[in-house]
């Protein structure tokens, strides 16, 4: 069970720290209207960190179900902040949209190295 609940956090800390870290290094704040060349940097930043996310709860946990219940994580709090928080939403629903489906698709991916020949 603890193997379960570490893997659930540290799949969320990975895409949480990395927005933290991402906004305040680019200059930007995450709920303020951007450039569409940010938000696009944007996206493909955090899919890349969705995927490592979802990727590094299954690889801990070993459930794919995990999964999911890191996606409903990522899916609540984007809309709690949707709802709780004034300015522009583009960040919400781009996670809401993408990220949150892409922590899934995380813990499908397998490297070829695991692979048995």
């Amino acid at each position: 069970m603890i193997r379960k609940i570490s893997a659930v956090i540290a799949g969320y800390l990975v895409f949480a720290v990395s927005a933290g870290i991402w906004f305040p290094l680019m200059g930007y704040k995450p709920h303020a209207p951007a450039p569409a060349a940010f938000m696009l940097e944007t996206l493909a930043y955090g899919v890349c960190f969705s995927l490592l996310a979802g990727f590094v709860t299954k690889a801990i946990g070993k459930s794919f179900f995990l999964n999911y219940v890191l996606a409903a994580i990522i899916f609540l709090g984007a809309v709690l902040s949707l709802l709780f928080s004034d300015g522009s939403h583009w960040t919400q629903l781009t996670t809401l949209l993408v990220f949150a489906p892409c922590a899934l698709l995380g813990g499908v991916i397998r490297f070829s190295g695991n692979a048995k020949q």
